[in-house]
């Protein structure tokens, strides 16, 4: 039996990761949050990781708040950066595997070619500096971890991009959706199934454990405009006008990367995972909501 602990499991990947939980009859799950795990005290983590033993852990927690990081940044570089520090310290100790999440806010989102994971870090904004920090000081405290960068995540769980756009369209009779920042949409279920495939691919011989930086989304590109035409079409809004905006005609306190398609050759070939197109994912997951 392997057992994997997932920290962050309230949130959009860890709820995803629950729903799977019935697939993998030969897994034993220890779903955490903080009530259970407080992944920010060192002793703390030792002692649960001593206790249980997993062989994986999984961490989605994260401050993900981009805009609020900007005045809490002793919190976003808590859970962000200092967490995953420790828990690096950690499963090195007790000889887990580590795999982390982090983001595509760790660039700075002027290049017009999808990131590879050479490609320099550079990120703008508290979130995407304490993130970056994380991958860091996790790859110092224990170099054979996993980390997945991921970009635009939604689901049904949670407060998203995807939910916020349903509700606005049957609200509003018009909404302003910025056209001039592109990027890919990544179902969290995908990216859920995708690490559990990992997983027992590696469990099963028919792969090795292989460390390092990884990127994940779902394939294809689109705006925030074209995400949200999308989502009104498939789910037969009509009565909202969905207009294409600048992002200068929608200031926000952090400004957003203009371009975050991320390159997912490297996890799709060392691991021989599929990615469906963003699209259909979307369909998948607008059946549920």
């Amino acid at each position: 039996m392997t057992k994997i602990l997932v920290t962050g499991a309230n949130g959009q990947l860890g709820n995803e990761l629950r729903t799977l939980e019935n697939s993998y009859p030969n897994c034993k799950f220890i779903f955490t949050d903080y009530d259970e795990l407080d992944i920010t005290n060192s002793d703390t983590v030792d002692s649960f990781l001593a206790k249980e033993k997993p062989q994986y852990l999984i961490n989605c927690a994260a401050y993900t708040a981009v805009d609020k990081a900007e005045t809490e940044q002793d919190k976003a570089y808590l859970l962000n950066a200092e967490a995953p520090r420790i828990l690096a310290i950690a499963t090195k100790k007790t000889d887990c595997k580590y795999i982390h999440i982090s983001t595509d806010y760790v660039f700075d989102g002027t290049a017009h070619t999808p990131y590879t994971e050479e490609t320099p870090i550079k990120p703008m904004s508290v979130y995407g500096t304490s993130k970056a920090m994380g991958e860091t000081q996790l790859m110092v405290e224990n170099k054979d971890s996993i980390i997945i960068r991921t970009s635009w995540l939604y689901s049904s769980f949670g407060n998203n991009f995807v939910k916020s756009m349903i509700k606005f369209g049957n609200e509003r009779p018009e909404l302003g959706i910025v056209f001039d920042q592109i990027g890919s949409p990544t179902y969290a279920r995908d990216l859920a199934e995708s690490i559990m495939q990992i997983i027992s691919k590696i469990e099963s011989g028919t792969k090795t454990w292989t460390n390092g930086i990884y990127h994940f989304s779902n394939e294809g590109v689109c705006s925030w405009y074209d995400f949200t035409k999308t989502i009104h079409e498939l789910k037969g809004i009509t009565s909202c006008n969905v207009k294409p905006i600048e992002s200068k005609d929608y200031p926000t306190p952090v400004r957003r990367p203009h371009y975050s398609v991320l390159n997912k050759k490297k996890i799709k070939t060392t691991f021989e995972i599929a990615i469906p197109y963003w699209k259909d994912s979307l369909e998948d997951c607008l059946k549920l909501l």
